[in-house]
């Protein structure tokens, strides 16, 4: 396997990863957040991210970093 294809298939599977953490916190971290009667500002201190983050994951205005996603993903247990 040369260089290229090993890292388009690294690349293919991080993709993959992303689109299932995608799948089990897009447009439920609003949803999760309120069963721990966690606020925007805690979760967004928990997470090293700014309110308006969390704001727009919410709404679906903004698709987190993989970091990010799995970050959240970790935190509400939700498999990865």
């Amino acid at each position: 396997m040369t260089h290229l294809t090993l890292a388009h298939t690294i690349m293919s599977n991080l993709l993959d990863i992303y689109k299932i953490i995608m799948d089990y916190i897009n447009n439920d971290v609003f949803e999760l957040r309120k069963k721990l009667n966690i606020t925007q500002e805690d979760l967004a201190i928990k997470m090293k991210v700014s309110r308006q983050t969390i704001i727009a994951i919410e709404k679906g205005n903004y698709i987190p970093s993989l970091l990010l996603g799995l970050k959240i993903a970790i935190f509400f247990k939700k498999p990865a």
